[in-house]
């Protein structure tokens, strides 16, 4: 009975509840998402909008959305992926919108899109932490599920936590959605956006 109720939810409900949210969402912050892209392309030259292949359900490839808060090409600079305290790419307006999470608010429209979901695995870079070839069989049982704004290894360290470590809490996630760990990993987001826990990278995450 609770694994149906758990199937019920995974397989339906959370989709509605996305849709749900994501239109109310983009309707509440639709002037603030205006003046932030106007506040990005004041600051800096290039589009207000990040816009970077990443690995999604099924192990398919989509565009996530992100508000820029780099300087154009900043990917291909520096330290590449990695962007720690007092990283020059980063500019001023972009310290404030990751530091609040708002660079985060466009990914509303990948929800809407079915690209994403509020809570899940968040997506990986199609080349980082490794291409999705190289994922184990187990390690693949993230991409069961859309990927999250938020999610389980967000709410358990975030950018400090190593990619294996972080994998196997996704691929926990993955066999224990519900409604209830919806909540708990929502409410725990909301608090560490508060409380700016764990938004930097402390360095390379990837054993060797």
């Amino acid at each position: 009975m609770v694994e149906e109720r758990q199937n019920m939810y995974k397989n339906g409900i959370k989709r509605i509840l996305d849709l749900i949210i994501s239109v109310l969402g983009l309707l509440i912050c639709v002037v603030p998402m205006v003046i932030v892209a106007l506040l990005i392309r004041l600051e800096s030259p290039g589009p207000a909008i990040f816009r970077q292949r990443r690995i999604g359900k099924d192990g398919k490839e989509f565009e996530l959305l992100k508000f820029r808060s780099m300087c154009l090409g900043a990917e291909h600079t520096g330290s590449g992926v990695y962007s720690g305290k007092g990283d020059t790419r980063v500019t001023r307006i972009g310290r404030i919108l990751r530091t609040t999470s708002i660079d985060e608010l466009p990914q509303m429209i990948n929800i809407l899109r079915g690209d994403m979901s509020l809570i899940g695995p968040r997506p990986p870079l199609t080349y980082h932490p490794w291409p999705i070839e190289a994922y184990t069989d187990e390690q693949r049982r993230m991409f069961e599920v859309r990927p999250g704004i938020t999610g389980w290894a967000q709410v358990n360290g975030r950018k400090g936590v190593e990619w294996h470590h972080r994998i196997e809490l996704n691929v926990w996630y993955v066999d224990h959605v519900s409604f209830l760990l919806d909540m708990k990993i929502f409410f725990l987001t909301i608090y560490k956006v508060l409380r700016s826990e764990d938004n930097e990278n402390t360095g390379e995450t990837v054993k060797k």
